[in-house]
């Protein structure tokens, strides 16, 4: 019995790789994760004001369980819970926007839906990749690299 070629390594991971617009998106994503919620509503008027959303889910914060792994392969674990807070938003130009934060911060999460529709939009994409642009070059500034040297004793 014959069986089909089996896909190199190269050729499977470059078949789940996120799309580049899916990478933009998901760093602009971690980039609003880490910011507070009046550093993104500057951001927001710098780019659209007044901002108009309309609220398809009102932000509603909920538990989700952390699970781990000893070593990496391990087998999982219940590590414990966490709070997040998700939202939904959509703009007037149809683009959905939404949230999923860490924490209870509803305003941060609503605020985060908007940042989201907004990147999608290609009206206002330019104007939030530059604030995004902006605030992780004022994160890099302020990067520090932390290294271990292994000492020579058993």
């Amino acid at each position: 019995m014959a069986t089909a070629p089996s896909a190199n390594a190269s050729e499977v991971s470059a078949a789940h790789a996120p799309s580049p617009t899916t990478a933009a998106r998901r760093g602009a994503m971690a980039v609003w994760a880490q910011a507070r919620a009046e550093e993104i509503e500057q951001g927001l008027r710098a780019v659209m004001d007044p901002v108009d959303y309309v609220e398809l889910r009102a932000p509603e914060t909920g538990l989700v369980m952390l699970r781990g792994r000893i070593g990496g392969d391990g087998a999982a674990f219940n590590l414990g819970e966490a709070s997040v807070t998700r939202a939904a938003v959509q703009i007037a130009s149809g683009e959905v926007g939404i949230a999923y934060i860490l924490g209870r911060d509803q305003k941060k999460a609503r605020l985060s839906a908007v940042c989201d529709a907004l990147w999608q939009s290609k009206k206002y994409r330019d104007a939030v990749e530059r604030r995004v642009h902006d605030a992780r070059g004022r994160t890099a500034a302020t990067r520090v690299d932390f290294f271990t040297l292994v000492r020579g004793e058993d």
